[in-house]
């Protein structure tokens, strides 16, 4: 799946007024922190891994447990 197919279902997830951890996460895939799935999300695997990271503030901490959940071979 495209990353910009991914950060719309993402920006779908993120309440507008939460533009920060929606910012956060769009770097982060930009400066290849974040990877897209190798495997396609249901949307419902994707709410919770968006909802936990929403849970904290957008840190490195966040961002990489995030990570972790889009793709469990990431090394963050």
């Amino acid at each position: 799946m495209p990353i910009s197919a991914l950060l719309a279902r993402i920006r779908r997830l993120v309440p507008a007024n939460d533009t920060q951890h929606y910012d956060e996460i769009v770097r982060n895939f930009g400066t290849g922190a974040l990877r897209p799935p190798p495997t396609p999300m249901s949307d419902g695997e994707l709410a919770r891994a968006i909802a936990e990271f929403l849970k904290s503030s957008p840190s490195p901490e966040a961002v990489a447990t995030l990570g972790r959940r889009l793709d469990p071979t990431s090394p963050l």
